[in-house]
């Protein structure tokens, strides 16, 4: 038995399950984000690693050097920009291409029985328990000149050559579309299988022909699921590596692929960090702003 006075003292157990998570973010998020955001503002060197350290000591006193130019090349080099503003094209129209895809397979699966809505959940969801690297490199051989599709359409008659199809923006669309598509289906899903069929039905009763019950009931109700579903796309695919560089050609220039580069092939650790650190708060501002609406929305219907 515990002496009172140690009890006292002790962490309650509660404290104990709330700390679990910030843990797990201060090891696996906080401690390497500063770490890269160090770097970030290093100067290129040739040394292990190759960059100068930020904190030195000079005659007993610590002396802070930070290097800006990282940042500033940042704006002054268009290929920089230029990859940012490709990677978030490119992420926006396969998250808009996975919506309309995924919009209908969700409203599908939510009013099928109970028995067959979860095999058609498992059939989504199927494809995401073998490797993603494995996924990418299938559709090679079906987007390839001697692949699936080409030989398909060339033993109909439809086309006499084969089409140019992989190594192209279209190839990566294709990639990124089929590989995040469960991640757009399942928030679709949850939200569409909470609605009430009965405003459907009001909605009949009083004339309302079924498209415009769709766009008056159905689609305003699930916006909650289509934000968190296009959240859950965008958001990884704008700093995609792996598509782009088996299935994009060099048309498709995203900022997973810059960044590699950098830390890779041009070893220039400080600038690779300067691009990581931008591209995540990039990707920041749109989960603030999810949040505060999500927040809003909450506020209205406590009041």
């Amino acid at each position: 038995m515990i002496p009172p006075l140690l009890k006292r003292w002790l962490p309650h157990p509660r404290w104990g399950v709330i700390a679990v998570p910030y843990v797990w973010l201060l090891l696996f998020f906080a401690i390497p984000f500063l770490i890269v955001l160090k770097i970030s503002f290093s100067t290129l060197a040739i040394a292990m690693p190759p960059y100068t350290p930020v904190l030195e000591f000079v005659d007993s006193a610590v002396m802070l050097r930070l290097n800006l130019s990282n940042y500033l090349a940042l704006v002054m080099d268009s290929q920089y920009v230029e990859a940012y503003a490709s990677s978030i094209k490119i992420a926006g129209i396969s998250t808009l291409l996975a919506l309309l895809v995924a919009y209908p397979m969700a409203y599908v699966i939510a009013r099928l029985p109970p028995s067959s809505r979860n095999i058609a959940l498992m059939l989504v969801i199927l494809p995401s328990w073998t490797s993603f690297l494995i996924r990418v490199y299938a559709w090679i051989g079906i987007l390839k000149n001697n692949g699936l599709i080409n030989n398909l359409l060339m033993g109909l008659g439809i086309i006499d050559e084969p089409l140019k199809i992989l190594h192209t923006p279209i190839a990566a669309y294709i990639g990124i579309v089929y590989c995040y598509l469960p991640f757009m289906v399942l928030p679709l899903y949850t939200n569409l299988v909470k609605h009430d069929h009965r405003l459907l039905e009001a909605a009949y009763d009083l004339g309302a022909k079924p498209w415009q019950a769709f766009f008056k009931i159905t689609l305003p109700l699930s916006r909650a699921g289509i934000v968190a579903g296009c959240m859950l796309v965008m958001i990884p695919a704008v700093g995609e590596f792996v598509i782009p560089e088996l299935l994009g050609g060099p048309d498709t220039l995203m900022i997973g692929r810059v960044l590699w580069g950098e830390f890779f092939n041009n070893r220039d650790w400080p600038a690779a960090s300067a691009v990581a650190i931008v591209m995540l708060i990039l990707l920041m501002i749109p989960i603030l702003i999810f949040n505060r609406v999500q927040q809003r929305e909450m506020e209205g219907k406590l009041t």
